[in-house]
């Protein structure tokens, strides 16, 4: 009973090994593979000038890893990952590989690549009528000007002597008339590349991106083949942007954060808003701690407003300087009149309010106030000249120094013995008058005439000091005393 048990697992075990040996045996069988043919291979090891991958059959392919290599010069794959390609030659040890067809072939090996779309390598000869020559695989090609490539052809001649990859889009007359695309094969390539791009990408994410176009309302950057964003004119900087020039230059490359994807409507490519500002911090987190009221800048008028003019104190810090704090020496009316876009002007902070980014500056805390002191220096029944600058019908506005102007009331011009002279004054005039009263607080100065009709109007414009009566006053003094003896 033993012996039989023990003959049945003999017989197991050898039919074990037969099936090992017969599926190790299966495995040598190479498969049918021709020129031409299109494979899918991993990747098996990666040497310093060829990579190795796995045909199904007895011998490994090979495939020129500079062929491999990205826009940057590096690699993107490794051991264990799948290509497509196609088999170039075959020797007895070794399939060679390529992502084109390409070297001397048969004109069926050309009218089956044409058939299957499988890439060929072709160089270009020279350019003709229309298009370029180029010689694929041993025979005379053409490729019209608008297939050689997915941008305008500027410069046909810098294609001549070039080796590219095409795809047969005719091939006809035996072969006497053969049609190649780049440009259908770079699409396509494109395609295969956005897919796999947006497949990754999410909001947030942070990429490199090259400037390809500038906008009045932005820039468009391209992330990777057939892959572009907008960067919006305000997500450029912290600082104000008027033109996308003042930022960013053609063919730059710039570092930017994801914001929005949108998907489109019958579009293959979604909508991707890009952001340049939000890779740096935001100006007003540190101008928290570094900005006080009295602190004296150096700023730049970014933008101009009715109420006023917006000046940049520190990189994507504005402040607001009203048209009531830009003059001591004159009223503004409009922000234009005292300041214009792009000036550095000096200011001073009056007020912050961090919660709502709002900086109140002002021009004149950064000058002398001519106001100061003037109590002093007008004092009542003081003659004084002046500048008319402007009539109004309450009287007249005198200028007396820069930053000073007086009223000259209409009420004491009609008190004049020369009020018609008066009347004839106009802006720029000079004229002499006395100073009636000053208000420093209120910064007011009312004027007077020097020579009033109604009597006794002179006297609160002298000064307070005792004068001579003089000679009539004189004799009717000494009158009185007679009278008194």
């Amino acid at each position: 009973m033993t012996d039989d048990v023990e003959k049945k697992e003999a017989s197991g075990n050898q039919e074990e090994s037969f099936a090992e040996l017969f599926e190790a045996f299966g495995s040598d069988i190479s498969h049918d593979v021709r020129q031409g043919d299109k494979i899918e291979g991993k990747i098996i090891a990666v040497g310093t000038n060829s990579v190795y991958v796995s045909t199904g059959s007895k011998s490994d392919g090979v495939v020129d890893k500079a062929e491999l290599l990205d826009e940057n010069g590096e690699l993107p794959v490794a051991v264990g990952d799948t290509l497509e390609l196609y088999v170039v030659s075959m020797t007895e040890s070794e399939i060679i590989l390529s992502k084109a067809l390409s070297g001397a072939g048969t004109l069926d090996l050309i009218e089956e690549a044409s058939f299957n779309k499988t890439p060929v390598e072709g160089k270009v000869t020279e350019t003709i009528k229309g298009g370029f020559s180029v010689d694929i695989m041993g025979k005379r090609a053409f490729c019209p000007v608008s297939q050689i490539d997915i941008k305008y052809v500027e410069t046909p001649e810098d294609y001549v002597g070039q080796q590219l990859s095409f795809i047969i889009t005719r091939f006809s007359e035996s072969g006497r008339n053969i049609v190649i695309s780049r440009r259908d094969l770079l699409n396509r390539e494109i395609k295969a590349s956005r897919e796999a791009f947006l497949k990754d990408l999410k909001e947030g994410d942070t990429c490199q991106g090259r400037v390809v176009k500038l906008m009045p309302y932005g820039a468009f950057i391209e992330l990777a083949p057939g892959v572009e964003g907008m960067a919006h004119i305000s997500e450029l900087s912290w600082s104000r942007v008027d033109k996308a020039e003042e930022v960013l230059a053609p063919d730059e490359t710039v570092t930017v954060k994801v914001l929005k994807i949108e998907a489109r409507d019958k579009q293959e490519s979604p909508k991707i808003s890009l952001s340049l500002k939000q890779m740096s911090s935001d100006p007003w987190e540190r101008a928290v701690d570094t900005i006080r009221p009295g602190d004296q800048f150096t700023g730049k008028v970014v933008r101009l407003a009715p109420f006023g003019a917006f000046v940049e104190i520190e990189p994507g810090v504005d402040g607001l300087v009203h048209l009531s704090e830009m003059s001591h020496t004159r009223r503004i009316v409009k922000a234009e009149d005292a300041v214009s876009q792009g000036e550095h002007i000096q200011v001073v902070v009056k007020e912050i309010n961090p919660d709502q980014k709002r900086i109140s500056l002002s021009m004149k805390d950064a000058l002398d106030d001519p106001w100061s002191g003037v109590t002093a220096k007008y004092q009542p029944g003081q003659p004084v000249e002046g500048t008319v600058e402007k009539r109004e019908q309450f009287g007249l506005f005198i200028n007396l120094e820069p930053g000073i102007t007086a009223l000259l009331p209409a009420s004491l011009m009609g008190k004049s013995a020369t009020s018609a002279d008066f009347d004839k004054l106009k802006p720029g005039d000079t004229v002499s008058l006395v100073v009636e009263n000053t208000d420093e607080d209120a910064r007011r100065i009312s004027l007077a005439p020097t020579d009033l009709k109604e009597k006794d109007n002179w006297k609160p414009f002298v000064p307070s000091e005792k004068k001579s009566l003089g000679t009539m006053g004189s004799l009717l003094m000494e009158a009185m005393e007679k009278n008194k003896k």
